[in-house]
């Protein structure tokens, strides 16, 4: 049963080794998952999933292969072989129980009894002695009680079931589909340098351990500047016009990225960058920063991250006075090499779905400015820039 489901995880796409399908087959021989449909989701995907991006994969490979297990017999089966869920009976059941569970003629009567209940139930059954629902005393069913019982949904009072059969659902999480700033924040850290700056303020454990021996065991502490991202960004933000769809996305990008960078710098600009940017959208009118005093002010050792969707006229990049709000003296193509002939390190992140690019003109034009590294705004595409720029 578990060579299928992991076959199945590495058909969709899930990267997961031998190795860890023999930890997932150790973990349940040594009972860490026993008869608990959640307890084998959670330890499953703990052992199986290394990088949180995969869980979206992983939830869909495990609902589809379940799914495919038609009736209670099918899930004891493949979860539980049966000479291990008898002896975990024997081991944890106490006399009383187990002559309780004989009254409706053992664990298999219960079982079929269970199945012919639900081929004969049609509709939800509140309290009770024989059908499947809530309450009442039937055997099966939730918040109720009956010591040979099976629990369906809800949670249990009594803590008597002998199986638990819980529908599953899943909530889609996928380096495509969901961006949020907590899975931006984990892209974001692929660019990372660690340096230690300031005061110290920060225990050296290992040198305090090691002073103090040294020390006749007398207490010798140690500190140490705590340790920062020493990485230096400069953000790029298009914005206003098309750019209003994706304001959710950007908020979330910056808000990550105030957070992962200690030496963090941002401008915005509108459709292209021409001769000067602004930080504060409210006064860009009158107080804007020239391009030039970013680029002698910020050294070379800034990695940029533009982003917008690179959708505009091509005159905008390519002719003077292409610009839709001033009298640009140069193309704004020029400005942008000043730019990248300071900077080694330039990446775009597109808001616009990466399978759109090819039918928007200026997407292939910005592409070729920053040499291809143009990523969609993905925590896929995000991992790919971050891996670039620490490269």
């Amino acid at each position: 049963m578990l060579i299928n489901f992991f076959q199945l995880l590495k058909s969709q796409g899930v990267p997961v080794s031998t190795k860890e399908l023999l930890d997932l087959i150790l973990a349940l021989k040594n009972h860490l998952a026993f008869a608990d449909m959640d307890e084998f989701y959670y330890l499953s995907r703990a052992v199986l999933v290394k990088d949180e991006k995969h869980y979206d994969r992983f939830d869909r490979s495990f609902a589809l292969y379940f799914q495919q297990l038609e009736n209670i017999d099918d899930i004891i089966d493949a979860l539980i072989p049966e000479e291990w869920l008898r002896k975990e009976f024997e081991k944890t059941l106490s006399e009383e129980d187990k002559k309780k569970i004989q009254s409706l003629g053992g664990l298999e009567e219960l079982i079929k009894a269970f199945k012919e209940r639900m081929e004969e139930q049609k509709k939800r059954h509140q309290g009770g002695n024989k059908w499947i629902g809530t309450g009442g005393t039937s055997p099966f069913g939730h918040s109720g009680y009956n010591p040979e019982g099976i629990r369906i949904g809800g949670e249990s009072r009594n803590k008597s079931a002998v199986k638990v059969w819980e529908k599953r659902e899943f909530k889609n999480l996928d380096d495509d589909v969901e961006l949020g700033t907590r899975n931006i924040k984990v892209a974001l850290r692929r660019l990372r340098q660690f340096a230690r700056t300031g005061a110290s303020e920060e225990l050296d454990l290992n040198d305090t351990i090691r002073s103090t021996a040294n020390n006749a065991g007398l207490l010798d502490i140690k500190m140490v500047p705590e340790r920062h991202n020493a990485v230096k960004v400069l953000l790029f933000f298009d914005v206003g016009g098309s750019m209003d769809f994706y304001i959710k996305n950007c908020e979330e990008l910056f808000s990550a990225a105030r957070s992962e960078f200690k030496h963090m710098e941002y401008f915005y600009f509108h459709n292209f960058i021409y001769e000067s940017l602004w930080d504060d959208n409210q006064r860009r009118r009158d107080q804007r920063t020239d391009l030039n005093d970013i680029l002698h002010k910020y050294g070379s050792d800034y990695k940029v991250i533009i982003v917008g969707d690179a959708s505009m006229s091509p005159y905008e990049i390519s002719y003077p006075g292409g610009s839709i709000e001033h009298w640009n003296e140069e193309a704004g193509e020029a400005y942008f090499k000043r730019l990248t002939a300071v900077y080694d390190k330039v990446v775009w992140l597109n808001p616009v779905a990466e399978k759109s690019w090819r039918y928007t003109q200026t997407i292939a034009y910005c592409q070729q400015l920053v040499e291809g590294h143009m990523y969609p705004l993905t925590v896929n595409g995000l991992e790919r820039a971050m891996r670039y720029l620490s490269a």
